[in-house]
């Protein structure tokens, strides 16, 4: 007698979408993958199952930090002595590799957990998570 895998989790569909919505803006279509994220997320009703409430909230949210973030440093940059100036780079180079970086990792490990239907919570730029969301199978790392 085969083995049947269980049934994916209500909402993990539109979880893993998010997710690699999420990634695609950061990586690959920076403004069309956030456009993107953006109607989905305008989209969220009370119909939506807890999963794909939490991912949704959780990239839309980290999307929001990444786009703050990177004004932030280009501000800087002008503040610094522009484009042409000596820390232009230097400051560049911290940022993708720090901010970036990291940003773009959370996203993997986000995916996954999407893609293992648990909810997860971004670190330090995520939303808290819905209530139902809790309930559903934890997360049994420290991530």
């Amino acid at each position: 007698m085969p083995i049947s895998a269980p049934p994916d989790p209500p909402g993990q569909t539109q979880a893993v979408i998010a997710e690699a919505l999420y990634l695609a803006n950061l990586l690959l279509l920076p403004g069309l993958a956030f456009i993107a994220l953006a109607i989905l997320f305008r989209r969220l009703d009370h119909s939506v199952p807890p999963l794909a409430v939490a991912h949704l909230e959780q990239t839309f949210s980290a999307s929001l930090w990444a786009g703050i973030l990177l004004v932030l440093v280009n501000l800087l940059i002008i503040v610094l002595g522009g484009y042409s100036g000596p820390a232009t780079w230097t400051l560049v180079i911290v940022y993708f590799t720090v901010c970036h970086s990291s940003l773009v990792m959370l996203g993997i490990l986000g995916l996954a957990k999407a893609m293992a239907g648990q909810c997860y919570r971004f670190p330090l730029v995520g939303r808290k998570l819905p209530f139902d969301c809790r309930r559903l199978r934890p997360s049994r790392g420290l991530l």
